[in-house]
């Protein structure tokens, strides 16, 4: 397992009117950004087994805290969390490097949030690696009035956004038993009752799966979430059908080389279309569930090394 006290130390980066906790190493490698991007309900302490291996790969390694996570900023409007705030912020990250483009990985909402950024800032991203959370098509209605057609007002993304405050609570209220019980090992395709997972998972005492990490390591996501709270995370769901309307009128289409990771035993269904939105993609699939660079980091470690090679030897 590893040692929290290994990780960088943050620092405070006042970038598009907040403030950014970002983690850095090998600034060394100056020239060779990479930007990796948490996922819900995490923190940038996710990408801990990647970092030294990409710095020894020679890279620049940037791991900010999104506004809403850990200590970097929580702004109290909901719309303020929408993905031309959250990719404003990654834009003015470059920026404050003095990058014209880098890298971006994401995992689960992070991934959201670097297919929004290569949609909407095309000339700031060179490439683009995305685990669990493929391309979301836009289709003919917003995402969470198709998702309650589908699903019902009681799946989690609905319930965030048709009951505002209450998981919140929920959540805050359980901090350390939902991160214990979300964090484990091969989540399997169909937990019980997906419709109010996140509750459940909130207070659930018999929880699914092996641990994902240690104590010393949960302890990060506990004591961070216990000081910001999940309402500033929740709100990123909060403005997915806002996130559909402003994406309307962009080009679909990503043209950028891009690695997408599937953990084979993830709830999130693999995109079949995925190359018609993503002609440049190449896809991997690891056998693990939802948490795939923390379940499985080496070997994690070893398809995103070797691609990144394959794309600066052509």
């Amino acid at each position: 397992m590893f040692n929290p006290t290994d990780f960088p130390k943050p620092t405070l980066i006042s970038v598009n009117g907040v403030e950014l906790e970002v983690f850095e190493a090998g600034r060394q490698n100056a020239g060779k950004p990479i930007v990796l991007c948490h996922g819900w309900p995490e923190h940038a302490f996710s990408w801990r087994h990647q970092v030294p291996s990409l710095v020894a790969a020679g890279y620049h390694v940037i791991v900010p805290n999104q506004r809403g996570f850990g200590n970097s900023s929580c702004p109290t409007e909901v719309t303020d969390y929408d993905i031309e705030h959250l990719s404003g912020d990654l834009i003015a990250l470059l920026d404050h490097y003095e990058y014209e483009d880098a890298t971006f990985v994401g995992h689960d909402w992070g991934a959201n949030v670097v297919w929004g950024l290569t949609l909407l800032h095309p000339t700031r991203v060179n490439k683009v690696i995305n685990l669990s959370l493929p391309y979301q098509e836009l289709g003919e209605k917003p995402w969470i009035e198709w998702m309650e057609e589908i699903f019902g007002g009681d799946f989690y993304f609905v319930h965030f956004n048709r009951q505002p405050g209450v998981a919140d609570a929920v959540l805050d209220e359980n901090t350390s038993q939902f991160l214990r019980n979300m964090f484990r090992k091969n989540v399997p395709p169909a937990p019980p009752e997906p419709g109010m997972m996140m509750i459940n998972l909130a207070r659930a005492e018999t929880p699914l799966g092996e641990p994902l990490m240690s104590d010393s390591e949960l302890d990060v996501f506990v004591s961070a979430f216990e000081s910001s709270g999940f309402t500033g995370s929740i709100n990123w769901y909060r403005n997915l059908d806002r996130n559909w309307r402003l994406l309307a009128d962009v080009n679909p289409i990503i043209q950028q080389p891009t690695l997408m990771i599937y953990g084979e035993r993830d709830m999130i269904q693999k995109f079949e279309k995925l190359p018609e939105f993503v002609p440049n993609v190449e896809v991997v699939s690891l056998d693990c569930g939802h948490w795939i660079q923390q379940e499985m980091p080496e070997e994690t470690n070893q398809a995103i090394l070797k691609w990144l090679e394959q794309q600066d030897a052509t």
